[in-house]
């Protein structure tokens, strides 16, 4: 059964920081690219961040340019989401999504063509 499980959403104050995962079941998730995305309540799902199969390319959204980093260990089939200088405007529900390429070398944020997705973990930043 393919499953992609997210963890390690919480309550936050603005300034701290979490480290998200994104445990892969049942796939080898060292041939997909990885996404996070969010939604904020009354809000679209938007693209975060991804990383490529190879790990050798990644991408993030202006507002957590310098903030969250991805990364992946392929070997624990697991990818996170490291967040800092958490804000506000970042809370939301996070989820992580899996595509297939053929090549190992691209990601992407468009929420239509993911092939798998997990069901999401809450952040929440706030004082």
């Amino acid at each position: 059964q393919v499953q992609l499980v997210e963890s390690g959403g919480g309550l936050v104050q603005p300034g701290d920081s979490l480290r998200l995962s994104c445990a892969a079941s049942g796939f080898s998730a060292a041939f997909y690219g990885i996404a996070w995305f969010r939604q904020a309540p009354g809000q679209e799902r938007e693209g975060v961040s991804c990383v490529s199969a190879s790990n050798d390319y990644t991408y993030y959204i202006n507002s957590v340019k310098g903030r969250f980093t991805i990364s992946r260990d392929n070997a624990k089939n697991t990818v996170y989401l490291q967040m800092a200088s958490l804000k506000p405007e970042d809370t939301a529900v996070y989820y992580c999504a899996a595509k297939y390429y053929t090549d190992s070398m691209v990601c992407e944020t468009n929420y239509n063509n993911m092939d798998h997705w997990g069901k999401g973990t809450l952040v929440t930043v706030s004082s």
